[in-house]
């Protein structure tokens, strides 16, 4: 999955781009070189005429503040794309195993469906046995059949179901599954009781999520020491030469802008207000992430407490209430209905517990998710570039 699905594969393209920006962020700016040539004519005498040419080479010498602030803006840029490629494959493994598990519950519905309709079938037989004989009347069997009927078509519907989940669990991998493949899972899959404490402390550190926002504040603080060090841009020194018929002039000289009329007051605004909504982003995505992580360990709980409830509790009093009215209709007791009445009510409370334990593996992965189990250890910053 993680080597061939195209979402990942597109942000870890756009981590390359974002680290190749550290280069161009800290690259030097080149120098300037000028040529000029013309002719001197002699208007006066004792003047000279004839040729007229000056070479100039200049080079700015930056502001070392501006170009480190640019370079920490161009890394913490470099350190998000890391991060978001972390949030992809943490979101992609989420994934993942939400569509096995779906999966494993459409084959699970397909196989008890299957034998609901076995089951069915024996009853079927049993009762054309009763019609046939005239011991039940013909709409027992009626009813036997139509049973049978409903139960085929849940059968099928299950079973494509799962088809459909095994496509949606390929198409994650962009199609590279073998033909034949099966999953190393079961829907009862026991899982340990998570630990509230730890699980925030390991969003803290490890949610993807957070590291994104870290990332970006950190680069709205390096782009707010960017505008505050663009007042003094730098230094550009000039060197000329000139070559008159009768004079050669060697001219060194230094430019520097001075922030007399703009002082960057706008751009230093736009960053601190780029740098507060950064912080703002991330201090409320902490505290919406805690809440999640609650949420998250109370679905859980309850999805515990309902397969608990229904494995040893509706499914056996669902089972007794077949038998009992099973023995009853051979014993001639009670009639067929009793019997699909006492069948239907025993798929019902499987199909509920098939639908609690996926909901037990949803939460846990839902709770793995937000912790960031499946990001990785926090990506390093990209090499810095220096000179």
């Amino acid at each position: 999955m993680l080597l061939y699905n195209p979402g990942l594969l597109a942000a870890q393209r756009s981590l390359t781009a974002a680290t190749a920006g550290i280069v161009s962020a800290g690259a030097l700016p080149n120098p300037r070189l000028e040529y000029g040539r013309g002719d001197q004519s002699a208007r006066s005498a004792g003047s000279l005429g004839g040729r007229v040419q000056s070479i100039g080479v200049s080079q700015l010498i930056e502001n070392p503040a501006l170009r480190r602030a640019r370079v920490d803006a161009a890394r913490s840029n470099a350190q998000g794309s890391a991060e978001l490629v972390a949030v992809s494959r943490n979101e992609l493994v989420a994934q993942v195993r939400l569509r096995a598990y779906d999966y494993l519950l459409r084959q699970y519905e397909a196989a008890a469906a299957g034998e609901s309709l076995a089951l069915l079938e024996q009853v079927n037989a049993r009762v054309r046995a009763r019609v046939d004989s005239g011991e039940a009347p013909r709409y027992e069997l009626i009813k036997a059949e139509a049973e049978i009927i409903n139960a085929r078509s849940l059968q099928q519907t299950a079973l494509l179901q799962a088809e459909q989940a095994a496509i949606a669990l390929n198409r994650l991998a962009a199609g590279a599954l073998p033909p034949r493949w099966r999953l190393d899972a079961a829907l009862e899959d026991e899982l340990p009781p998570p630990d509230l404490a730890l699980l925030r402390q390991q969003a803290a550190d490890a949610n993807p999520e957070l590291r994104v926002l870290r990332a970006e504040a950190e680069r709205a603080r390096a782009q707010l020491d960017a505008a505050r060090a663009g007042r003094w841009p730098g230094v550009e020194l000039r060197y000329t030469q000139s070559r008159e018929p009768d004079v050669k002039q060697n001219i060194l000289g230094v430019s520097l802008q001075i922030p007399l009329l703009d002082q960057r007051s706008g751009p230093i605004a736009e960053a601190s207000a780029e740098l507060e909504r950064a912080r703002g982003r991330l201090e409320g995505r902490q505290a919406e992430l805690e809440q999640q992580l609650r949420q998250a360990a109370k679905s859980l709980e309850m999805a515990r407490l309902r397969v608990q409830a229904l494995s040893e509790g509706a499914v056996r009093d669902a089972e007794a209430a077949l038998r009992v009215a099973d023995a009853a209709y051979r014993f001639g007791e009670r009639g067929i209905l009793d019997v699909l009445d006492a069948q239907r009510v025993l798929r019902s409370v499987r199909a509920d517990l098939l639908t609690a334990r996926y909901q037990v593996q949803a939460a846990r992965v839902d709770l793995d998710l937000l912790a960031g189990r499946w990001a990785g250890a926090p990506a390093a910053a990209p090499v810095p570039y220096a000179r």
